[in-house]
């Protein structure tokens, strides 16, 4: 498949901070042989209190809500970042284009019985895993990844997957309870959690690879095979690896030696209609938007989140996904 699908990218995303070395002095002690600077980039650190993650996951959940319910980004921007943001802002984007009053449908999300794993490690980002029971989603887990740069800065929440209560694994913690973050050049998982962006976006195009089969690989593919090619219109797919600043990947290692890790990617979808045909008109949340006119064609660019469990022998299995369209253009 040609990679120029004749693609404008609508960025268009709300911009996030780099997630940079901070040079932060995080506590100080005094000595007989004076003062002692413990620095952040330093020293091996959990990377909050289990209060202080309860704070920000409230936080966060309080901002959510408003969001949600004036359909207005500026109201939770401060709590989002990475790809998380780029979903829930062209969301709330959409929201406010076919509702300028606000969702009339809106449910306060409601998350119980949160968990947290937070594990020690030197240097920014700092990040912890919130893993809670929520009203939205059935019976599963809302994952939620928050992370921070600085002592000063807001916890943002930076992934936010839902997966099935009995798939998520078990992590090594130390005698206090803290959990270990996995490098993104480890080789200790069967792939490094910093290639498994570029992988699974290899995967996505050509197959193969280390990915079991499930409804996020094998059908998939299966799904976007059927769709490729049908009377009068025909789909292209291009899917790409996403790893940067606020969309680094993050790891933890499980108990049995493998890690968990939330990765993200970016997706095109472009459907071209034959000569005397027409694209099938989107549904009023595209259109919002869509930049354009839908004459002959519709490139959709969605970023999608995704969190796996990459062991230390076997395939790597996709937990779970959460996809959203954030920019759209017709010609």
């Amino acid at each position: 498949m040609s990679r120029d699908l004749g693609l404008r990218r609508l960025r268009g995303h709300r911009g996030h901070r780099g997630l940079g070395a901070c040079v932060l002095t995080v506590a100080l002690a005094l000595t007989a042989s004076g003062c002692v600077v413990v620095h952040g980039e330093r020293e091996v650190l959990p990377a909050t209190t289990r209060a202080e993650a309860a704070e920000a996951l409230e936080a966060f959940t309080a901002a959510y809500n408003e969001a949600d319910k004036a359909y207005d980004g500026s109201l939770d921007a401060d709590h989002t970042t990475g790809a998380l943001a780029d979903i829930d802002g062209a969301r709330l984007k959409a929201g406010r284009a076919n509702s300028p009053e606000g969702n009339a449908g809106h449910t306060p999300l409601k998350l119980t019985d949160a968990k947290f794993t937070i594990p020690k490690k030197a240097g920014w980002p700092r990040w912890f895993l919130a893993d809670a029971a929520g009203n939205k989603g059935g019976d599963a887990r809302w994952l939620l990844v928050f992370t921070r740069s600085g002592l000063d800065e807001t916890w943002q929440a930076a992934y936010l997957t839902l997966v099935a209560p009995d798939d998520i694994p078990e992590f090594r913690t130390d005698g206090e309870g803290w959990a270990e973050a996995v490098p993104a050049d480890s080789a200790e998982p069967v792939v490094e959690p910093g290639e498994l962006s570029e992988d699974y976006a290899a995967y996505l195009k050509d197959g193969g690879g280390a990915f079991a089969d499930g409804p996020h690989t094998s059908r998939w593919r299966e799904q976007r095979e059927k769709k490729s090619s049908r009377p009068g219109l025909a789909t292209q797919y291009i899917d790409e690896p996403v790893t940067g600043g606020d969309y680094a990947p993050l790891a933890l290692r499980t108990k049995d030696g493998g890690a968990l890790v939330f990765f993200t990617t970016r997706h095109f979808e472009k459907q071209t209609a034959a000569a005397g045909a027409s694209v099938p008109t989107p549904n009023k949340d595209v259109l919002a938007l869509t930049t354009g006119e839908i004459r002959q064609s519709l490139t959709m660019e969605f970023v999608s989140t995704e969190v796996a469990l990459d062991p230390a022998e076997g395939e790597v299995e996709i937990l779970g996904r959460v996809q959203g369209l954030t920019a759209a253009q017709g010609e």
